[in-house]
Protein backbone atom coordinates (compact mmCIF):
# COMPACT_ATOMS: atom_id res chain seq x y z
CA UNK A 1 0.00 0.00 0.00
CA UNK A 2 1.51 3.46 -0.94
CA UNK A 3 1.67 6.42 1.52
CA UNK A 4 -0.98 8.10 -0.85
CA UNK A 5 -3.64 5.01 0.13
CA UNK A 6 -2.42 5.11 3.62
CA UNK A 7 -3.54 9.12 3.74
CA UNK A 8 -6.53 7.95 2.31
CA UNK A 9 -7.85 5.56 4.40
CA UNK A 10 -7.15 7.57 7.78
CA UNK A 11 -8.40 10.95 6.30
CA UNK A 12 -10.62 10.76 3.48
CA UNK A 13 -14.38 10.80 3.84
CA UNK A 14 -15.91 7.21 2.76
CA UNK A 15 -16.62 8.82 -0.76
CA UNK A 16 -12.95 8.60 -1.30
CA UNK A 17 -12.83 4.37 -1.71
CA UNK A 18 -14.87 4.86 -4.93
CA UNK A 19 -12.01 6.55 -6.20
CA UNK A 20 -9.70 4.44 -5.25
CA UNK A 21 -7.84 2.47 -8.42
CA UNK A 22 -10.20 -0.83 -9.50
CA UNK A 23 -9.39 -4.40 -8.65
CA UNK A 24 -7.11 -6.09 -11.04
CA UNK A 25 -9.64 -9.30 -11.20
CA UNK A 26 -10.02 -10.69 -14.62
CA UNK A 27 -12.81 -9.42 -16.87
CA UNK A 28 -14.10 -9.66 -20.44
CA UNK A 29 -15.10 -7.53 -23.05
CA UNK A 30 -14.51 -5.83 -26.75
CA UNK A 31 -13.54 -7.72 -29.53
CA UNK A 32 -10.16 -10.11 -30.16
CA UNK A 33 -6.69 -8.45 -31.70
CA UNK A 34 -7.16 -10.64 -35.11
CA UNK A 35 -10.93 -9.18 -35.28
CA UNK A 36 -10.11 -5.27 -34.78
CA UNK A 37 -7.05 -5.94 -36.94
CA UNK A 38 -9.31 -6.86 -39.64
CA UNK A 39 -11.26 -4.18 -38.78
CA UNK A 40 -8.32 -1.64 -39.25
CA UNK A 41 -7.04 -3.32 -42.38
CA UNK A 42 -10.91 -2.86 -43.62
CA UNK A 43 -10.28 1.26 -42.95
CA UNK A 44 -7.03 1.03 -44.19
CA UNK A 45 -8.08 -0.37 -47.83
CA UNK A 46 -11.02 2.10 -47.81
CA UNK A 47 -9.16 5.17 -47.15
CA UNK A 48 -6.33 3.98 -50.12
CA UNK A 49 -9.33 3.57 -52.74
CA UNK A 50 -12.25 6.01 -51.57
CA UNK A 51 -11.79 7.75 -54.85
CA UNK A 52 -11.75 5.33 -57.38
CA UNK A 53 -14.86 3.68 -55.42
CA UNK A 54 -16.56 6.91 -55.09
CA UNK A 55 -16.96 7.47 -59.05
CA UNK A 56 -18.42 3.80 -59.13
CA UNK A 57 -21.33 4.47 -57.12
CA UNK A 58 -24.26 5.87 -58.36
CA UNK A 59 -26.33 5.65 -55.02
CA UNK A 60 -25.08 9.39 -53.78
CA UNK A 61 -26.09 8.22 -50.17
CA UNK A 62 -23.97 5.06 -50.65
CA UNK A 63 -20.98 7.69 -51.42
CA UNK A 64 -22.00 10.14 -48.72
CA UNK A 65 -21.63 7.50 -46.30
CA UNK A 66 -18.26 6.32 -47.15
CA UNK A 67 -16.91 9.21 -47.87
CA UNK A 68 -18.25 10.34 -44.22
CA UNK A 69 -17.06 7.35 -42.04
CA UNK A 70 -13.92 7.07 -43.90
CA UNK A 71 -13.26 11.21 -43.05
CA UNK A 72 -14.39 10.32 -39.36
CA UNK A 73 -12.01 7.83 -38.52
CA UNK A 74 -9.14 9.28 -40.36
CA UNK A 75 -9.43 12.97 -38.88
CA UNK A 76 -9.54 10.98 -35.25
CA UNK A 77 -6.75 8.31 -35.97
CA UNK A 78 -3.82 10.92 -35.13
CA UNK A 79 -4.87 11.75 -32.27
CA UNK A 80 -5.60 8.00 -31.09
CA UNK A 81 -2.59 7.36 -31.64
CA UNK A 82 -1.06 10.27 -29.89
CA UNK A 83 -2.85 9.58 -27.07
CA UNK A 84 -1.52 5.60 -27.11
CA UNK A 85 2.04 6.97 -27.65
CA UNK A 86 1.43 9.16 -24.12
CA UNK A 87 -0.41 6.07 -22.57
CA UNK A 88 2.49 3.79 -23.08
CA UNK A 89 5.13 6.00 -21.71
CA UNK A 90 2.84 6.52 -18.81
CA UNK A 91 2.89 2.15 -17.91
CA UNK A 92 6.01 1.64 -19.21
CA UNK A 93 8.10 4.37 -18.33
CA UNK A 94 6.73 6.12 -15.13
CA UNK A 95 7.18 4.82 -11.35
CA UNK A 96 4.04 2.84 -10.62
CA UNK A 97 3.11 5.24 -7.68
CA UNK A 98 4.49 8.38 -9.07
CA UNK A 99 1.40 9.59 -10.19
CA UNK A 100 -0.70 9.09 -7.61
CA UNK A 101 1.52 10.56 -5.46
CA UNK A 102 1.80 13.92 -7.32
CA UNK A 103 -1.71 14.48 -7.15
CA UNK A 104 -3.76 15.47 -3.99
CA UNK A 105 -4.91 13.15 -2.38
CA UNK A 106 -8.49 13.76 -1.50
CA UNK A 107 -10.95 13.58 -4.55
CA UNK A 108 -12.64 17.18 -4.10
CA UNK A 109 -8.90 18.55 -4.54
CA UNK A 110 -7.53 15.81 -7.22
CA UNK A 111 -10.45 16.32 -9.48
CA UNK A 112 -10.36 19.91 -10.31
CA UNK A 113 -6.75 19.37 -10.66
CA UNK A 114 -7.22 16.86 -13.19
CA UNK A 115 -9.65 18.86 -15.48
CA UNK A 116 -7.34 21.91 -15.68
CA UNK A 117 -4.91 19.29 -16.50
CA UNK A 118 -6.47 18.89 -19.49
CA UNK A 119 -5.49 22.05 -21.05
CA UNK A 120 -2.18 21.17 -21.26
CA UNK A 121 -2.92 18.60 -24.07
CA UNK A 122 -3.74 19.18 -27.20
CA UNK A 123 -5.71 16.40 -28.33
CA UNK A 124 -9.31 14.89 -29.76
CA UNK A 125 -10.90 13.10 -27.70
CA UNK A 126 -10.30 9.51 -28.64
CA UNK A 127 -6.67 10.21 -27.87
CA UNK A 128 -7.63 11.18 -24.44
CA UNK A 129 -9.19 7.69 -23.76
CA UNK A 130 -6.45 5.42 -23.94
CA UNK A 131 -4.52 7.87 -22.10
CA UNK A 132 -7.04 8.22 -19.27
CA UNK A 133 -7.20 4.04 -19.64
CA UNK A 134 -3.37 4.62 -18.92
CA UNK A 135 -3.69 6.80 -15.38
CA UNK A 136 -5.95 4.38 -14.33
CA UNK A 137 -3.68 1.21 -15.02
CA UNK A 138 -1.25 3.18 -13.07
CA UNK A 139 -3.28 4.00 -9.67
CA UNK A 140 -4.80 7.05 -10.65
CA UNK A 141 -8.36 6.94 -8.63
CA UNK A 142 -10.63 6.20 -11.74
CA UNK A 143 -13.04 9.70 -11.03
CA UNK A 144 -9.72 11.68 -11.46
CA UNK A 145 -8.74 10.11 -14.46
CA UNK A 146 -11.85 10.55 -16.26
CA UNK A 147 -12.41 14.85 -15.60
CA UNK A 148 -9.67 14.31 -17.16
CA UNK A 149 -10.71 11.79 -20.16
CA UNK A 150 -13.53 15.17 -20.24
CA UNK A 151 -11.26 18.09 -19.72
CA UNK A 152 -8.53 17.18 -21.99
CA UNK A 153 -10.81 17.52 -25.66
CA UNK A 154 -12.55 20.38 -24.59
CA UNK A 155 -10.08 22.57 -22.97
CA UNK A 156 -7.09 22.54 -24.60
CA UNK A 157 -5.74 25.33 -26.43
CA UNK A 158 -6.28 24.21 -29.75
CA UNK A 159 -10.06 23.48 -29.59
CA UNK A 160 -10.50 26.97 -27.67
CA UNK A 161 -8.57 28.73 -30.62
CA UNK A 162 -10.17 27.05 -32.89
CA UNK A 163 -13.83 28.33 -31.18
CA UNK A 164 -12.20 31.98 -31.24
CA UNK A 165 -11.81 31.57 -35.11
CA UNK A 166 -15.13 30.01 -35.55
CA UNK A 167 -17.04 32.77 -33.71
CA UNK A 168 -15.56 35.74 -34.60
CA UNK A 169 -18.36 38.39 -33.90
CA UNK A 170 -19.09 36.51 -30.57
CA UNK A 171 -16.27 35.82 -28.75
CA UNK A 172 -17.78 34.80 -26.01
CA UNK A 173 -18.15 31.66 -26.86
CA UNK A 174 -14.68 30.80 -26.10
CA UNK A 175 -15.21 31.23 -22.44
CA UNK A 176 -18.53 29.90 -22.40
CA UNK A 177 -16.94 26.78 -24.02
CA UNK A 178 -14.14 26.54 -21.61
CA UNK A 179 -16.61 27.11 -18.30
CA UNK A 180 -18.99 24.97 -19.15
CA UNK A 181 -17.26 21.76 -20.52
CA UNK A 182 -15.09 22.38 -17.25
CA UNK A 183 -17.57 22.31 -15.42
CA UNK A 184 -19.14 19.17 -17.04
CA UNK A 185 -15.54 17.49 -16.64
CA UNK A 186 -15.32 18.38 -13.01
CA UNK A 187 -19.02 17.47 -11.79
CA UNK A 188 -18.62 14.14 -13.63
CA UNK A 189 -15.57 13.65 -12.24
CA UNK A 190 -16.42 14.17 -8.52
CA UNK A 191 -19.95 11.91 -9.02
CA UNK A 192 -18.06 9.42 -10.00
CA UNK A 193 -15.95 9.59 -6.69
CA UNK A 194 -18.93 9.14 -4.78
CA UNK A 195 -20.96 6.83 -6.35
CA UNK A 196 -18.46 4.87 -8.73
CA UNK A 197 -17.33 1.08 -8.67
CA UNK A 198 -14.04 -0.18 -9.40
CA UNK A 199 -16.04 -3.55 -10.80
CA UNK A 200 -17.74 -1.20 -13.54
CA UNK A 201 -14.02 -1.69 -15.55
CA UNK A 202 -13.02 -4.82 -17.04
CA UNK A 203 -9.83 -5.83 -16.38
CA UNK A 204 -7.55 -4.79 -18.97
CA UNK A 205 -8.26 -0.96 -18.86
CA UNK A 206 -7.04 -1.09 -14.75
CA UNK A 207 -4.20 -4.07 -14.63
CA UNK A 208 -1.02 -2.40 -14.44
CA UNK A 209 0.76 -2.71 -17.79
CA UNK A 210 4.10 -1.88 -16.73
CA UNK A 211 4.41 -5.88 -15.40
CA UNK A 212 7.82 -7.17 -16.14
CA UNK A 213 9.56 -4.47 -18.28
CA UNK A 214 10.05 -1.31 -19.79
CA UNK A 215 12.08 -2.23 -23.31
CA UNK A 216 11.52 -1.00 -26.39
CA UNK A 217 10.20 -4.19 -26.99
CA UNK A 218 7.51 -3.80 -24.23
CA UNK A 219 6.36 -0.51 -25.23
CA UNK A 220 5.64 -1.38 -28.81
CA UNK A 221 3.67 -4.59 -27.76
CA UNK A 222 1.37 -2.55 -25.21
CA UNK A 223 0.77 0.31 -28.03
CA UNK A 224 0.16 -2.00 -30.82
CA UNK A 225 -2.66 -4.15 -28.81
CA UNK A 226 -3.99 -0.57 -27.64
CA UNK A 227 -4.55 1.00 -31.02
CA UNK A 228 -6.13 -2.42 -32.49
CA UNK A 229 -8.21 -2.75 -29.78
CA UNK A 230 -9.35 1.04 -29.57
CA UNK A 231 -8.89 1.72 -33.52
CA UNK A 232 -11.60 -1.05 -34.39
CA UNK A 233 -14.06 0.23 -31.90
CA UNK A 234 -13.73 3.74 -33.03
CA UNK A 235 -13.98 2.58 -37.27
CA UNK A 236 -17.26 0.80 -35.76
CA UNK A 237 -18.23 3.96 -34.10
CA UNK A 238 -17.45 6.14 -37.23
CA UNK A 239 -20.03 3.77 -39.34
CA UNK A 240 -22.40 4.18 -37.07
CA UNK A 241 -21.77 8.26 -37.27
CA UNK A 242 -22.19 7.46 -40.94
CA UNK A 243 -25.56 6.13 -41.03
CA UNK A 244 -27.05 8.18 -38.87
CA UNK A 245 -25.53 11.37 -40.65
CA UNK A 246 -27.11 10.49 -44.25
CA UNK A 247 -30.49 9.11 -42.62
CA UNK A 248 -31.39 12.53 -40.76
CA UNK A 249 -32.48 15.11 -43.47
CA UNK A 250 -31.20 18.67 -42.88
CA UNK A 251 -34.81 19.85 -43.67
CA UNK A 252 -35.56 18.54 -39.99
CA UNK A 253 -33.20 20.91 -38.51
CA UNK A 254 -34.56 24.38 -40.33
CA UNK A 255 -38.16 22.97 -39.12
CA UNK A 256 -37.23 22.88 -34.76
CA UNK A 257 -34.72 25.42 -35.17
CA UNK A 258 -36.61 28.39 -33.64
CA UNK A 259 -38.35 26.11 -30.68
CA UNK A 260 -36.60 26.70 -27.32
CA UNK A 261 -35.50 23.89 -25.70
CA UNK A 262 -36.15 21.50 -28.95
CA UNK A 263 -33.59 23.64 -30.54
CA UNK A 264 -31.23 22.54 -27.69
CA UNK A 265 -32.36 18.92 -27.88
CA UNK A 266 -31.76 18.58 -31.53
CA UNK A 267 -28.09 20.01 -31.48
CA UNK A 268 -27.38 17.62 -28.89
CA UNK A 269 -28.78 14.71 -30.59
CA UNK A 270 -26.64 16.05 -33.69
CA UNK A 271 -23.62 16.07 -31.83
CA UNK A 272 -24.20 12.86 -30.57
CA UNK A 273 -24.92 11.55 -34.22
CA UNK A 274 -22.33 13.27 -35.96
CA UNK A 275 -19.24 12.75 -34.25
CA UNK A 276 -17.53 15.37 -35.30
CA UNK A 277 -13.50 15.96 -34.04
CA UNK A 278 -13.70 18.29 -31.12
CA UNK A 279 -10.98 20.79 -33.33
CA UNK A 280 -13.30 20.68 -35.95
CA UNK A 281 -17.16 20.54 -34.32
CA UNK A 282 -16.71 24.53 -33.47
CA UNK A 283 -17.00 25.37 -37.23
CA UNK A 284 -19.99 22.82 -37.69
CA UNK A 285 -22.01 24.89 -34.76
CA UNK A 286 -21.06 27.78 -36.23
CA UNK A 287 -22.54 27.03 -39.21
CA UNK A 288 -25.74 26.55 -38.05
CA UNK A 289 -27.00 29.81 -37.86
CA UNK A 290 -30.55 29.75 -37.28
CA UNK A 291 -30.17 27.94 -33.53
CA UNK A 292 -29.25 29.93 -30.86
CA UNK A 293 -26.14 30.41 -28.85
CA UNK A 294 -27.16 28.41 -26.11
CA UNK A 295 -27.97 25.16 -28.50
CA UNK A 296 -24.49 26.01 -30.74
CA UNK A 297 -22.46 25.62 -26.86
CA UNK A 298 -24.50 22.27 -26.19
CA UNK A 299 -23.69 20.87 -29.76
CA UNK A 300 -20.42 22.19 -28.99
CA UNK A 301 -19.66 20.82 -25.33
CA UNK A 302 -21.82 17.69 -25.64
CA UNK A 303 -20.13 15.99 -28.44
CA UNK A 304 -16.50 15.69 -26.70
CA UNK A 305 -17.98 14.13 -24.19
CA UNK A 306 -20.15 11.64 -25.88
CA UNK A 307 -20.91 10.72 -29.71
CA UNK A 308 -21.68 7.05 -31.56
CA UNK A 309 -17.72 6.37 -31.91
CA UNK A 310 -17.09 7.85 -28.43
CA UNK A 311 -19.69 5.29 -26.68
CA UNK A 312 -17.98 2.35 -28.66
CA UNK A 313 -14.41 3.73 -27.99
CA UNK A 314 -15.44 3.52 -24.48
CA UNK A 315 -17.04 0.12 -24.91
CA UNK A 316 -14.43 -1.22 -25.87
CA UNK A 317 -11.46 0.36 -23.53
CA UNK A 318 -13.27 0.34 -20.65
CA UNK A 319 -15.89 -2.36 -21.06
CA UNK A 320 -20.07 -2.45 -21.56
CA UNK A 321 -20.91 -2.09 -18.39
CA UNK A 322 -19.06 1.39 -17.89
CA UNK A 323 -20.26 2.21 -21.23
CA UNK A 324 -23.91 1.90 -19.66
CA UNK A 325 -23.32 4.36 -16.49
CA UNK A 326 -20.63 6.72 -17.97
CA UNK A 327 -22.33 7.55 -21.17
CA UNK A 328 -25.88 8.83 -19.77
CA UNK A 329 -23.99 10.54 -16.36
CA UNK A 330 -21.38 12.64 -19.11
CA UNK A 331 -24.72 13.68 -21.18
CA UNK A 332 -26.98 14.77 -18.23
CA UNK A 333 -24.04 16.96 -17.14
CA UNK A 334 -22.83 18.27 -20.24
CA UNK A 335 -26.74 19.38 -21.19
CA UNK A 336 -27.00 20.81 -17.99
CA UNK A 337 -23.97 22.49 -17.81
CA UNK A 338 -24.55 23.92 -21.14
CA UNK A 339 -27.78 25.40 -20.68
CA UNK A 340 -26.94 26.70 -17.14
CA UNK A 341 -23.91 28.71 -18.90
CA UNK A 342 -25.87 29.34 -22.15
CA UNK A 343 -28.38 31.47 -19.98
CA UNK A 344 -25.77 33.84 -18.96
CA UNK A 345 -24.71 34.71 -23.17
Amino acid sequence: MTSLELERTTTAAAADACCAPASTAPGRGGLPPAGVAAVATVLLVLAVVRGPLSGLVDDQAAATWATYAVSVSVQALPFLALGIAVSTLIATVLPADALVRALPARPSLAVPVAGLAGTLLPGCECGSVPVASGLISRGVPQGVALTFLLSAPAVNPIVLISTWVAFPTAPEMVPARLAASLATAVLVGLLWCRFGRPGWLVERAVHARHGHTSTGSHALTVATHDFLQAGGFLVLGAMTAATLHVVVPRSVLDTVAGQGAVAVLTLVVLAIVLAVCSEADAFVAASLTQFSRTAQLAFMVVGPVVDVKLVALHAGTFGRRFAARFSPLALAAAVGCSVTIGALL
